[in-house]
């Protein structure tokens, strides 16, 4: 029989067990009460952010670390309730709005998609006026473009494919840069090993070169390998382009050429002066026009001139001829209805090499053009 002191003590004990395992109990439900009242009043003080942001890649404590860097003012509670919501993405992001509270911009950060704009470089435009363009719809600095873009361009144009780009807003002027010459560097290594099996970086701008008039010349895509001949021939003749679109260079992209600036401009990109290629490219070249210098049509034209009807070009072999489509054109009303009166065997050679694949076309005078050109 136990004793009845003994019984005593173990209830005694008991109660003490049960007053203990409510205060456990009630200390973590008062600890629970305090963290999530400490933790709804930190999520709902107001914060300031740009509406775009950029999110460096890595893990969530990593990118708090970055934000709070960058004057966000993030910490361990942060970082508990993105893991607890999700995962942000790296990049430029879009927040949408400056003025939130701390939850609000946890779920756009994780939440926001990526902040992006279209921006279009038409074939034949100059780097100048492009940079001009960029800084006014991205906000960037246009000083700073064009610093950056000295800096690690390689030529002085032609390094930016004429192309629709899809680029993040917010990017400022070192990372948009580097980025659209990585981007065209990429396709142009793509496109010349395609044809060539190798990228030759200088021989390839040689070709980007003679695209740059080609784009600058022809009045329509199936014009391309026609005017390439030309230019072809000339240079295997060591005859001067003397082309005008070669002096809309820079700045003069859009100006009329004069006999005035054929006179006094001393650049490489005068061919009135000087015989051969400018030493640089003109303007952005598209992929057209890359291919149409890389396999021109097999002709012996020398000279070509627009017609005031069409708007195309009408080409010939010899000065006299040349001369006789010049005056054709006097008294007769611009009206470039691009439409060709007569289609010649060249016309058809021209259309068919714009239309065929590329990485399946022959073209024979490959050696000859690079020995013309190099």
């Amino acid at each position: 029989m136990i004793p009845e002191n003994r019984i005593e003590n173990n209830n005694i004990i008991n109660k003490n067990k049960k007053r203990s395992r409510a205060f456990i109990a009630f200390s973590i439900i008062e600890s629970i009460l305090i963290f999530s009242i400490v933790l709804l009043y930190y999520l709902t003080l107001p914060m300031t952010s740009s509406k775009i942001l950029f999110i460096p890649k890595g893990s969530t404590n990593n990118i708090i670390n970055y934000l709070n860097k960058s004057g966000y003012e993030m910490n361990i509670l942060d970082e508990v309730v993105i893991k607890a919501t999700g995962f942000i993405q790296s990049g430029w992001i879009d927040i949408g709005e400056t003025n939130l509270t701390k939850m609000d911009f946890i779920i756009r950060l994780v939440n926001s998609k990526a902040a992006m704009k279209n921006i279009t470089l038409v074939p034949g435009e100059t780097y100048y006026v492009f940079l001009k363009k960029l800084a006014k719809e991205f906000e960037l600095n246009e000083e700073k473009l064009y610093k950056v873009y000295s800096e690690f361009a390689y030529k002085l144009d032609g390094n930016i494919l004429a192309d629709t780009y899809s680029l993040p807003i917010g990017m400022n002027e070192d990372y948009i840069i580097l980025y659209l010459l990585s981007q065209t560097d990429k396709k142009y290594e793509e496109f010349s090993t395609k044809i060539f099996g190798s990228y030759d970086k200088k021989k390839w701008y040689n070709y980007i070169t003679l695209a740059s008039i080609i784009q600058k010349e022809a009045a329509t895509i199936n014009e391309m390998p026609i005017v390439a001949s030309v230019i072809h021939n000339r240079l295997k003749k060591n005859m001067a382009l003397q082309m005008d679109g070669t002096l809309n260079y820079g700045k003069y992209s859009n100006t009329v050429i004069t006999a005035d600036r054929i006179r006094n401009d001393e650049s490489s990109y005068n061919t009135y002066k000087y015989k051969g290629l400018p030493k640089d490219p003109i303007c952005a070249v598209s992929l057209d026009s890359i291919k149409a210098g890389i396999f021109p049509v097999k002709s012996d034209y020398l000279y070509f001139v627009r017609d005031n009807k069409t708007g195309l070009h009408k080409f010939s072999n010899s000065y006299e001829t040349h001369q006789a489509n010049i005056n054709s054109n006097v008294g007769v009303e611009k009206t470039y209805t691009k439409v060709k009166e007569e289609e010649t065997q060249i016309d058809t050679q021209a259309e068919d090499i714009m239309k065929t694949d590329i990485t399946k076309q022959k073209a024979s005078s490959i050696k000859d053009l690079f020995n013309s050109i190099n």
